[in-house]
Parts: structure tokens; sequence; C-alpha cells
């Protein structure tokens, strides 16, 4: 039997999704004075239009881009947008884990729009110089499930045609975003900064206000999906009054995790923790044997989802391994995503601490040592 390591991680929290909280984050810090108000009051449209502003100034987002909350978190954002846009010329649809996948079904089968796709295995990704940009374009910032991100927005044309749509909900705080080549980003707060979920973030740029200004989809939308009255753009939800009712907790824990952000470098800051941790169990994995990345190009993996494969261990010890670290509360929620090839997946957002990513890797020595020698 191995020696246990003498430190366990101080917040053994990496899942992917909700992710970590803050570093010294309790609910004790939370406002509440608009708890029990209405969202609609003076005081609650206030506080959500402050988690916009403070989310502009966070991320960059030029003023030409509006910002809103919207139910469902980042797939109630993400086919909010899907529904009201497309359909007005023709979609290609790029898939490399499972989000991907999932919006080439929608595409697909629920609005039957026979979608040119793309697609790459887990790992990979597909070859983002072929895409046609005379086309609305569907693309995962992050692939959260297979750990492999777009490199850059440079394959993005400034010229195009049509819409780009971008699923960013592991990429934002952690990743850069040019946002002349996104016309749509959606996100969630549960990912990256450590948010509650429910709740969906929808940034448009002026080229999708004019699509939607311009077109109207051959199918009926629901309340939640219409952000659009007699043919105008509905700007008051762009400035906190949202389409439904908002959990307005949900609204102050993630306005903490802003100022917080705010407080570490803005996103700088975001990244450089990002990376710190990303580095981390990178040279852990270079020196380790028995472990590698599932996304084998550096260039397109990511920095916040990172999967792991180990070659030759059964499914059932991967499995046995996760669930050891989680009976030694060493860490929590590391399995692969349920479709990706069986493996690790360890969160390294910002609101993770290295010292918790490099105490992880001597649990996951111990847990290996320990499975496979039984």
């Amino acid at each position: 039997m191995t020696a246990k390591p003498a430190v366990r991680p101080a917040r053994a929290h990496f899942s992917s999704g909700p992710c970590a909280k803050r570093p010294g984050w309790t609910p004790a810090g939370l406002a509440i004075e608009s708890l029990g108000r209405s969202h609609r009051s003076k005081l609650g449209k206030a506080r959500l239009k402050l988690a916009i502003d403070l989310t502009r100034g966070i991320l960059g987002i030029p003023d030409t881009h509006r910002i809103g909350i919207v139910p469902a978190s980042d797939t109630g954002a993400y086919e909010l947008a899907m529904w009201t846009m497309l359909g007005a010329r023709p979609v290609t649809a790029l898939a490399w884990e499972s989000f991907g996948e999932g919006w080439v079904t929608d595409a697909a089968k629920q609005l039957k729009l026979n979608p040119t796709t793309f697609t790459a295995p887990y790992g990979e990704l597909p070859d983002l110089g072929a895409v046609d940009f005379s086309n609305d374009v569907l693309f995962t910032a992050n692939g959260t499930t297979s750990g492999v991100r777009v490199p850059n927005y440079d394959w993005v044309p400034a010229n195009r045609e049509g819409l780009t749509f971008a699923d960013a909900t592991s990429a934002v705080f952690a990743q850069d975003v040019d946002w002349a080549k996104v016309d749509v980003l959606t996100y969630s707060w549960q990912k990256v900064l450590g948010g509650e979920g429910a709740h969906g973030m929808l940034i448009l740029g002026p080229r999708a206000v004019e699509r939607l200004e311009s077109y109207t989809p051959a199918w009926p939308l629901p309340k939640i999906f219409r952000l659009v009255s007699k043919g105008a753009l509905n700007e008051g939800i762009f400035v906190g009054e949202t389409i439904n009712t908002p959990s307005m907790l949900a609204v102050e824990d993630y306005i903490d995790a802003l100022q917080w952000a705010k407080g570490v470098g803005g996103l700088a800051g975001l990244k450089a923790r990002a990376d710190a941790n990303a580095a981390a169990l990178d040279a852990w994995v270079q020196r380790t044997p028995w472990v590698e990345h599932l996304a084998k190009d550096p260039a397109s993996r990511s920095n916040t989802s990172v999967c792991l494969v180990l070659p030759g261990l059964p499914e059932d010890k991967v499995k046995a391994i996760v669930s050891l670290l989680e009976k030694e509360q060493a860490a929590y929620d590391i399995g692969a995503y349920r479709d990706a090839p069986p493996g690790l997946r360890v969160w390294c957002g910002a609101t993770v601490d290295t010292a918790d990513v490099v105490a992880l890797t001597h649990w996951l020595d111990w847990a290996y040592a320990e499975v496979t020698a039984a």
C-alpha cells in the first residue's frame, strides 16, 4: 500500500460545471438587499444592470454589443439565438465534442435546416479553414467535454456574410475573444467564475441585431425566446429587464464573482490564473508515463477543461481512481464526461488555486498506484 500524500487540496472542487466558487467565497459575503424584492423594482433592475456592466468591463466587450441575461443557462441562451436568427441563410455547424454535437442535432432535427457539418474526434479540431462564411456558422469556443478550444479567431473573416454563433461557456473569463469576429456569444454563470446555474448570458453584435430586426423565423417562438417586438429589438432586455423572473440570489452571487475578478486584475488576471493551473497540471502529465492529454495539439488545448486519458487502463480502473479520490476528499467530479472517451477531466479555471492543482497531482499518483496494485 502506497503512503497517502501529506497534503490534500484545500478545495477539492475540480468539477467542470458547476465549477469551484472563488477563493474565500462564503454565503455571508453576498449582498442580500435585493432578495425578496421584485426584479422589476428600481433596486432589482439596478443589480441586474450592474451584473451586465461588470461583465462588459471585465471582458472588454465593445459598446456596439448588447449583453442580456436570459433563462436556462448557456443552453437556453444558445438555443434562443438559434431559434430566433437561423433560417435566413444556409447553416454550417462545427462539432468536436458533445455540446457542439447537440447544436448540430438542434439545427438538423429540430429546426430542420439541413446544416453542413464539420466534425472531428474528441481531442481534435475539424478543418477550420474549410468553413464557408456565406453561411451562418455554429461553433464551440472551448469544448468542455474534449478539452479542445479554437486557438484564435483568425479563421473567421472580417467580411463574412453569415453570422457567427460562439458557445463560449467554458472559454470566457479565461481565454481571449475577438469581438469583431463574433456576432453571437453565449455562456453561463456556473462555468469559469463558479456562479450559480439556471441563467445564461447572450451577447449580440450589430449584425446579429440587424438579423433579429429584419428576419422572422418560419417557426413559432416561445415567450422566453422573444427578443423583438413590432420589428424592433427589445432594448430593455439588455439593460437588466429580463424576459422572465431571475433568481436574485444567483444574480448577487454572479456580481460577487465579477467583483472578485476585478480584484485579481480583471481578464488578464483571470487568464493568468487559469494558465498557471493548466501549466501545473501539464507539468505533471509530461513527467507521468501513464497519462496523456486527450487534446494532442498544445495550440488548441484548453486551459480550463483539461481532459486526460490513461492509455491501457480499463475503464473500470479509471472510474475506480475517480471514486477513490472522492472518497478521500482529494478531488470531486473529475471523471470524463459521459459521452467522452474514458478518462479524467480537471477544471483549471481561475477560481481554482494552483497549489490545489499541484496537491491533486500527488493524489492522482497515489490513486493510480492503489488501483493498479489491486
